[in-house]
């Protein structure tokens, strides 16, 4: 969907052309940022607590920019279904149709998303019309009993809801040679999760950094994961706003909320996961980050079902436009599947 809207961008006047100084990566200021009138905007959201402070985050933002905005609270399928792993339920998709439902009937004009719980394909209408400066995209370690892996207790218990992690700590404990360690489901917004933990169901939990971070729970952070231990998913630590797709009006007011140092990352990101199926039911880590005016993406793949070894690619070029950041995750997407990485069924 980040190919589709291109289109779109350009025909509202954006140029996403190239980074004007050497060694950065794009700035804002590289950007126009025409002016929008105020309009009357309704925020749909999930109603977890994470979910409603970037709501309110944005709200916040679009009304410094003179706006109106009011929030429409929902619960989706994906919160109310906890018993299950997401790979089994329908995946991260769970967490959007319900505010997409919104967005079509008229009871809402935005959706916000942690753009990691986003699909890789909307739904036909919709679009991808805003990509925000990224919080700390790393994964985080969180015990009270535990400083690190390392220091794990025999016969622990590690929680996390995602494929992608437990294919990444498989492999760390495998290196360390603890085949004792079993890695449960953890399912539930931020704080059950936190909660679960707290109540002695798991020495300890692995969590996005950026969740933690934005609802000022960063002392419960025990250590960071850096990408090479634990590469990061697509998208993580990034907020997407959808829109229908023919709201041109709503892309020209959330355009000066864009981070286009972050939307090219993503890009990058997004497109390996496309290009593999982008399927919550396969762990994949990609992660691109800046390193002067190149693109540097890494990804890993993982087999669930067997502890083999992680299939690994990486490509670093000269991005500045959302074409040349997809070409890069075509090429790194292409590097996995020559290395034995397998597309998802049904891609």
């Amino acid at each position: 969907m980040l190919a589709s809207l291109a289109p779109l961008l350009v025909t509202n006047g954006v140029r996403l052309a190239g980074p004007r100084q050497t060694g950065v990566s794009p700035r804002e200021s590289d950007f126009p940022m025409p002016s929008s009138p105020p309009q009357a905007i309704t925020i749909a959201t999930r109603e977890s607590r994470l979910a409603l402070w970037q709501a309110e985050h944005v709200k916040a933002l679009l009304e410094a920019q003179g706006h109106r905005v009011n929030l429409l609270g929902m619960t989706t399928l994906g919160d109310q279904i906890l018993d299950r792993t997401l790979s089994k339920v329908g995946g991260k998709g769970l967490f959007v149709k319900e505010l997409e439902l919104a967005l079509e009937d008229g009871r809402a004009d935005i959706a916000v998303h942690s753009l990691k719980d986003v699909p890789m394909e909307l739904p036909p209408g919709f679009a991808l019309a805003c990509v925000m400066e990224r919080e700390d995209p790393r994964d985080a370690w969180v015990s009270p009993v535990c400083a690190d892996l390392q220091s794990l207790p025999p016969n622990a218990v590690v929680g996390t809801s995602s494929l992608r992690r437990m294919v990444l700590l498989r492999d760390a404990l495998s290196q360390l040679g603890r085949t004792d360690v079993r890695i449960e489901p953890l399912r539930g917004n931020l704080d059950t999760r936190l909660r679960k933990l707290d109540d002695g169901q798991y020495h300890a939990i692995v969590l996005a950094a950026a969740g933690l971070k934005r609802l000022g729970l960063g002392e419960r952070i025990r250590a960071i994961f850096e990408p090479e231990q634990s590469l990061p998913a697509a998208g993580q630590g990034a907020l997407g706003i959808e829109v229908r797709a023919d709201r041109h009006d709503l892309v020209d007011a959330l355009r000066p909320l864009a981070h286009m140092g972050t939307w090219l990352r993503v890009a990058a990101e997004r497109t390996v996961s496309r290009a593999m199926g982008g399927s919550c039911s396969m762990p994949l880590a990609a992660h691109a980050d800046w390193q002067g005016e190149h693109l540097r993406l890494r990804a890993a793949w993982g087999d669930a079902d067997s502890a083999g070894a992680l299939v690994r690619a990486e490509c670093q070029d000269a991005v500045a436009d959302l074409g040349a950041a997809e070409a890069l995750g075509a090429r790194v997407a292409a590097a996995l599947q020559a290395g034995g990485a397998r597309v998802a069924s049904g891609a």
